[in-house]
């Protein structure tokens, strides 16, 4: 199974993941390659590199949840296969719930509908390792309970659910991707910012680096690379149909360890540092077991590397400068 000469839709892909998504897909060749965003985090300068080297990308602005819409553009486009990427993030939860968790379950559903009509032959959906909440073991397998803390990581449990529910009933074509934290190029450096655009804007700023809580809360960070190419794999693999997949390293990392590598990366190892208050619904653990992901697509992602540090700090840098 492979993506070559096929219709393929990524659907968020003008988004941080997503955008490395079009990246990788468009190494396989396919005959078509259709990008839908509605651009709330995703930026047009994500694609900029993508839409210059192959002219016959198409980019569509619209709304994944509008299930007449993406009818109508997934047979107008012929298209073969999902990545369904797009999603409301975790901070807008706190701030607007109601919508966050009706926009995430009802994308999930619209693309649940097009391959139980057969619009689409094969939908990758993806997931997220806050569905998980804290965790209550570690390393977290795909078993592991689904306690979420935010409405958005319940939304995106609730769309896990849909989309296994219409698998086991319609017997569709489906896999679930559940990645991890990933860090990379193209991360959103606005409102919603992930820690590694903040730690460079304060530094640049000179203002001190800001940790909620005592820091100690861990995550399991992948570069955005090794995610998008495990997309790829799972698409290919067919044993994985039916199942969730997480995209991790196994490896956690405290947000304290964290901070410190990305201040030696940037040569200001005694830069100032606060605790503030904890974020409301944030996780204190996680770490994810990637035995599955392993032994189905033979996944085997490296550890965070100063390499994939250097890299992301200077993207920043040069955006910020």
């Amino acid at each position: 199974m492979k993506l070559t000469g096929k219709s393929v839709l990524i659907t968020g892909g003008a988004g941080f993941i997503g955008s490395h998504l079009v990246d990788r897909v468009l190494q396989e060749n396919p005959s078509n390659l259709v990008v839908v965003d509605n651009f709330y985090l995703g930026r047009e300068e994500n694609l900029e590199d993508a839409v210059k080297a192959n002219p016959g990308l198409k980019v569509f602005r619209l709304d994944a949840a509008d299930l007449a819409a993406m009818r109508d553009l997934v047979e107008a486009e012929k298209v073969d296969v999902v990545f369904n990427l797009a999603v409301i993030p975790l901070p807008t939860s706190l701030k607007y719930p109601a919508w966050t968790v009706t926009t995430n379950v009802n994308i999930a559903l619209t693309f649940c509908e097009l391959a139980r009509w057969g619009a689409i032959g094969t939908l990758i959906h993806s997931s997220s390792s806050e569905a998980y909440g804290s965790a209550q073991y570690v390393p977290m397998d795909e078993g592991h309970p689904l306690h979420p803390r935010t409405p958005y990581a319940a939304s995106k449990s609730a769309g896990d659910q849909l989309v296994q529910s219409y698998w086991r009933t319609f017997s569709m074509d489906v896999s679930i991707v559940r990645p991890f934290n990933n860090f990379g190029p193209r991360q959103n450096p606005g409102t919603f910012a992930g820690i590694i655009p903040i730690v460079v804007q304060r530094v640049l700023h000179k203002q001190p680096i800001e940790i909620h809580g005592d820091g100690e809360q861990t995550r399991d960070y992948i570069f955005v690379r090794d995610t998008a190419n495990a997309f790829v794999h799972v698409y290919e693999e067919a044993a994985t149909r039916g199942k969730v997949l997480n995209i991790a390293t196994g490896q956690e990392i405290t947000m304290n360890q964290l901070v410190a590598r990305l201040l030696e990366v940037m040569g200001v190892p005694d830069y100032p540092v606060i605790h503030s208050q904890q974020r409301p619904g944030d996780v204190r653990r996680h770490c994810g077991d990637i035995r599955l992901a392993h032994e189905l697509i033979g996944f085997e992602p490296p550890v965070i590397s100063e390499a994939d540090l250097r890299e992301t700090v200077d993207y920043y840098l040069k955006r910020f400068s």
